[in-house]
């Protein structure tokens, strides 16, 4: 092998070496939670590239598709962009980006620090990590470290934190921006099924916002109608029922928004920001 070669060699190898190190180090991190994501970010034209399904739901933004075109909503807070555009809007004021949005390998990739600080978050990049700090939950002025949501099977139970400002803001509006008419606490309610009175609830989970101590600052739990009876008996019973444990005040609540929380924690999961504390699940 003459040296002409080798220098060849050595330099593709070298090359080859460092985008593999650099794809298997580069990461996000929100809120100190290391971003779980099947395709890392990018750099181009010296700005970090973020694929966008992720990075808008660790920032608690819903997306929604128009053709090309895209829009993060969060709050009052409206961010609009084009695949392969330079011009973006915030609340309807045109922007000029650095870096264009594009796809690659079925994903759309999005420009980090623009979308993190339109979101109202403070965002660097350093050592291979971009790190996103977003605004923390505040209850009666204190701020909420994890979410922790119990529920229970047939044999065991699980419990799991999930972590992330944002998910702790998007869940906690859902529940109190969804509580519907005021009503008296149902007859039974428990984590059993009761079979035997019609009109009984089943709790399908509890949720409790937790302070730095693990202290709860407040308390949710969701219930659903037992309906192993025959439809006639259970006409005037709601569907579903929410208990703020906190102020022991009974609401009726949707099904959907109900979902909506579901889907929120299956994102949390996919995503890294949640953590089980304990499954006695047999």
């Amino acid at each position: 092998m003459n040296k002409a070669f080798f220098g060849a060699f050595l330099a593709i190898f070298l090359c080859i070496s460092s985008s593999t190190a650099y794809a298997a180090q580069n990461q996000i991190k929100v809120d100190g939670v290391t971003v779980t994501t099947d395709v890392k970010p990018e750099m181009k034209n010296k700005r970090a590239m973020v694929p966008l399904r992720v990075i808008s739901e660790s920032l608690g933004a819903n997306v929604e598709w128009s053709d090309s075109e895209v829009s993060l909503v969060k709050s009052e807070m409206k961010v609009k962009l084009a695949i392969n555009k330079s011009t973006a809007e915030k609340n309807g004021k045109k922007i000029l980006l650095d870096v264009k949005p594009y796809t690659k390998n079925n994903r759309t990739y999005v420009p980090l620090r623009f979308i993190a600080e339109a979101l109202g978050c403070n965002v660097n990049y350093s050592n291979f990590t971009v790190t996103v700090d977003t605004k923390p939950l505040l209850i009666n002025g204190v701020q909420v470290k994890a979410l922790q949501q119990e529920y229970h099977m047939i044999l065991g139970g699980v419990v799991q934190q999930i972590h992330g400002n944002a998910y702790h803001e998007t869940i906690y509006n859902i529940f109190t921006k969804n509580k519907g008419e005021k009503v008296e606490a149902p007859e039974n309610y428990s984590w059993s099924f009761t079979i035997d009175t019609p009109g009984s609830y089943y709790k399908n989970a509890q949720y409790d916002f937790l302070d730095q101590k693990g202290k709860s600052l407040a308390r949710f739990d969701v219930y659903s109608l037992i309906q192993s009876f025959p439809s006639e008996l259970l006409v005037g019973y709601p569907k579903f029922l929410i208990h703020d444990v906190s102020k022991d005040e009974w609401y009726l609540f949707s099904d959907s928004a109900a979902k909506s929380v579901d889907q929120l924690i299956n994102n949390a999961t996919n995503n890294g920001f949640l953590k089980v504390i304990s499954n006695t699940v047999a």
